[in-house]
């Protein structure tokens, strides 16, 4: 969504001369988005943000699909996958299409030797485990247990942890990642029904100033491959910006559930969208309070859209046999609902402390050989009667 936000110094009117101290000029550049139509910010450079001095190679990272077609419900132990020292390297896309990667990562040590940029897709990065600082050429942000990061394709960054136990559910979206339309009104502002406002949304607050030429390898991903290319000035080295095209941060905590007498559709929990998928939050919340409500969710056919939920804590009523870093996959085509017994279990109950991620794709999922290594093969009969 996010609203006009400045940082640094700039120019008293855009694409005028803008002077540094010793007389010469800062080097003004737009980031935009869908061309010239969607939203942008201005920045300004110590040098020219043009100066490639080498493309080095590059290597693919398209993931590699075990089910194309799929009608298979499956659960993922996320927690499984292998800790890597290395950022990139970490993550593994468990489910893809041509609109986004669903993905884990358990990385290890900061990002040290290389910068990175993402030139296909936003990026919406979910810390389950860890904390420390994500640093990008538009400022900082911290970050820490529940925090959703949301960081704008083209964005140059890194992370640094604070310590070596990190897991993160990352979403990239080939289309642009927004706050849901039906919470703002027609200026954008959030609206007083919606589940969280501006004041929830944490913005850059510095900026890293490197007015320094060398050689700075930055990692770009680009159509299913990483491009090594090397860069003759510092990325960080913006003075200044303004704009609404940058990287922000919402926490899963500050996100305000909204109840009902009677059961709620997933819809209230929505969190951001695109016009291929939504993602949604669920939360610590009180139950349903008709006198004859049934708090557990009923039984529904997934006719349009695939849905992913990721399990981040707390108690997770309607499943059976579920952990925390577990991703359940109930593929558009088949029903699914409550396991048995929850239906039972919920009635008279008064709150939830569940806590989970959950992505819903209008085209239908590829399972990869990544997530087949951490699959659970007989999920799909966990509804039978035993």
């Amino acid at each position: 969504m996010p609203f006009y936000h400045t940082l640094g110094k700039i120019p008293h009117k855009r694409h005028t001369v803008f002077k540094k101290p010793d007389g010469s000029l800062y080097y003004e550049q737009l980031f935009g988005t869908i061309g010239f139509d969607g939203m942008y910010t201005n920045m300004y450079h110590e040098q020219r943000p043009t100066q490639v001095k080498e493309i080095k190679g590059s290597y693919e990272v398209k993931p590699k699909v075990a089910a194309e077609k799929n009608i298979q419900s499956y659960r993922f132990k996320g927690f499984q996958v292998k800790p890597d020292p290395d950022y990139l390297k970490s993550r593994k896309v468990v489910l893809t299409n041509s609109d986004v990667d669903i993905a884990l990562a358990a990385p290890q040590k900061s990002t040290t030797d290389y910068f990175y940029k993402n030139s296909d897709s936003d990026e919406l990065l979910f810390i389950h485990k860890g904390s420390g600082k994500l640093r990008t050429h538009l400022g900082n942000l911290d970050f820490k247990y529940g925090d959703y990061l949301l960081i704008p394709r083209g964005t140059i960054y890194k992370l640094d942890f604070d310590d070596e136990v990190n897991r993160l559910f990352i979403v990239e979206s080939r289309r642009p990642i927004y706050t849901p339309k039906r919470y703002r009104n027609h200026f954008g502002q959030l609206l007083e029904h919606s589940p969280f406002c501006e004041r929830d949304l944490r913005r850059p607050y510095e900026l890293e100033t490197n007015d320094e030429k060398g050689d700075f390898l930055i990692k770009i991903k680009k159509q299913g491959k990483m491009f090594d290319m090397v860069y003759a000035s510092h990325p960080f080295d913006v003075v200044g910006y303004d704009g609404y095209n940058y990287p922000y941060a919402f926490s899963i905590h500050d996100f305000e559930p909204i109840t009902g007498r009677i059961h709620q559709p997933p819809p209230v929990h929505q969190t951001f969208e695109t016009d291929a998928f939504v993602v949604c939050s669920f939360c610590p919340r009180l139950y349903d309070y008709h006198p004859e409500s049934i708090p557990a969710p009923y039984s529904h056919s997934n006719i349009d859209s695939d849905e992913v939920l990721y399990y981040v804590d707390g108690d997770f009523m309607s499943r059976n046999d579920i952990e925390a870093g577990h991703i359940s996959l109930h593929p558009a085509g088949i029903p699914h609902g409550p396991h048995p017994g929850a239906v039972e279990r919920s009635i008279g109950q008064t709150k939830t402390e569940e806590l989970a991620v959950m992505v819903d794709t209008f085209k239908p999922l590829m399972v990869t050989e990544d997530a087949m290594e951490i699959a659970d093969g007989d999920y799909y009969k966990s509804w039978l009667d035993h």
